[in-house]
């Protein structure tokens, strides 16, 4: 490929599960759109690898099949753990969601995705880094550099830089957000930040951590026995990936944009020695090293779009403050996100199509922002080890309270319609300022 600049309709920056949808439904719509990844395919992200029923209906909507045989692990539930008590409780059956979550590993998530996104007409480059954002006079960011990088992400020698342009470029890259960055988008910090860590575990037939049709939740993380004083802070997970294979991991997040402090592989060390031994949580079963990533949540980086570059997934901090869940929003992002930029480029002029993109920060502000609100003061509460305590303790056993925080957390709830506890919910969204 020659130095000539390359053009679009659409730059999409990143090929993870915002970027893909976006690129899909662009692509759907008949618009030229490429994706640069500076990976290779396959590749792994730093995540729980658990899919909420609000992510299963995003996949619906892209049309990507899910069938057992292709690797999709169908779960009916949440478990949940704590002060004491052991909850399971089902998905609900909504009239916008289905009754099920599924799991699958980032691996396999996002390749299928975006070979999906290739299959409906998306062009994907992948070993392409974006060093750069091309700017017009005015300010407006009118494509990318990229280099062309090999699988460790080193830039291959001989090969020149190239340029890309579009109209409208979508910065979908992750919690970095280097194009954003590069432009002026700092990140906010008066909204939560989370850490999460996780590895993953073979465990063998005998173990009855082989199979689970439930995620599970850990509320609390004990330093010992489940009598013991010394509540570490955070909380766990358990994800069935089939044959024996589990997602184990922890997080904590702070109401802050700074982490907090925490020494997260000595607690989750400390987990590990403590949960039951016929489990199979040992270091002979452990696959892969634990690592680590930010999630950065409820709008941390604004504006959502501004001069020709929008944002999509957490480089726009769209991460649940509730749960850590960010695919779901990252796909809704990019569904939402692919309608504005084709009704903008159908415009007769760039007055117009300026007018037209403004609609994406207000409707996803509409959409999330109220939600997000909301759990900015959920993480308030939960950041302190000792009030999560007493949550857990006299909360978990009452059942109707733990429906309505199920639905709050997990975002099974419909936002019209629904039963008593989702126009609550709805309610609540509605009443918070949102920004």
């Amino acid at each position: 490929m020659g130095t000539a600049a390359q053009t679009a309709d659409v730059i999409v920056v990143g090929a993870g599960p915002g970027g893909a949808a976006t690129a899909h439904y662009l692509a759907q719509r008949g618009l030229q759109v490429v994706v640069l990844d500076k990976a290779t395919f396959p590749r792994d992200k730093i995540c729980g690898d658990g899919l909420t029923p609000r992510a299963v209906a995003e996949l619906i909507s892209m049309g990507v099949p899910t069938r057992e045989e292709d690797g999709w692990i169908r779960n009916q539930g949440l478990r949940v753990i704590g002060g004491g008590h052991t909850i399971e409780m089902d998905w609900p059956d909504l009239e916008t969601v289905p009754s099920y979550g599924l799991v699958r590993a980032r691996t396999d998530l996002d390749e299928t995705l975006i070979r999906h996104a290739v299959t409906t007409g998306a062009t994907l480059l992948e070993g392409h880094s974006v060093t750069g954002a091309v700017r017009a006079d005015d300010g407006r960011i009118t494509g990318v550099r990229v280099k062309q990088v090999d699988q460790r992400g080193r830039a291959i020698a001989g090969e020149p830089e190239q340029t890309f342009t579009a109209p409208f470029v979508v910065d979908a890259g992750g919690v970095a957000a280097r194009l954003a960055t590069s432009v002026g988008r700092e990140k906010r910090d008066d909204r939560p930040l989370g850490v999460a860590i996780r590895t993953y575990f073979q465990v063998p037939q005998a173990s009855p951590r082989y199979t689970d049709t439930m995620m599970e939740s850990h509320l609390e993380l004990w330093d010992g026995a489940p009598n013991a004083s010394d509540l570490l802070p955070g909380y766990g997970w358990i994800f069935a990936l089939g044959n024996g294979l589990s997602n184990v991991g922890l997080g904590s997040v702070s109401s802050t944009g700074r982490t907090t402090k925490l020494d997260y592989k000595g607690i989750f060390g400390r987990w590990m020695a403590n949960v039951p031994e016929e489990w199979g949580f040992t270091p002979e079963n452990q696959v892969g090293d634990l690592r680590s990533a930010a999630l950065p949540m409820a709008f941390n980086r604004q504006p959502l779009y501004a001069d020709g570059l929008m944002l999509v997934g957490d480089s726009g901090g769209m991460t649940s403050p509730y749960n850590g869940e960010g695919i779901a929003y990252a796909m809704q992002a990019g569904r939402i996100g692919s309608d504005v930029i084709a009704q903008a480029l159908a415009r007769p002029n760039a007055a117009s199509r300026e007018r037209a993109m403004q609609a994406y920060s207000r409707t996803m502000k509409a959409e999330l922002g109220g939600y997000y609100a909301l759990g900015k003061q959920f993480v308030r509460i939960i950041e302190h080890p000792s009030i999560m305590r007493i949550c857990t303790r006299y909360g978990l056993p009452r059942p109707l309270l733990m429906k309505f925080v199920h639905k709050l957390l997990s975002d099974s709830y419909d936002r019209t319609g629904g039963d008593a506890l989702d126009r609550i919910i709805t309610a609540l969204t509605k009443v918070v300022r949102s920004a």
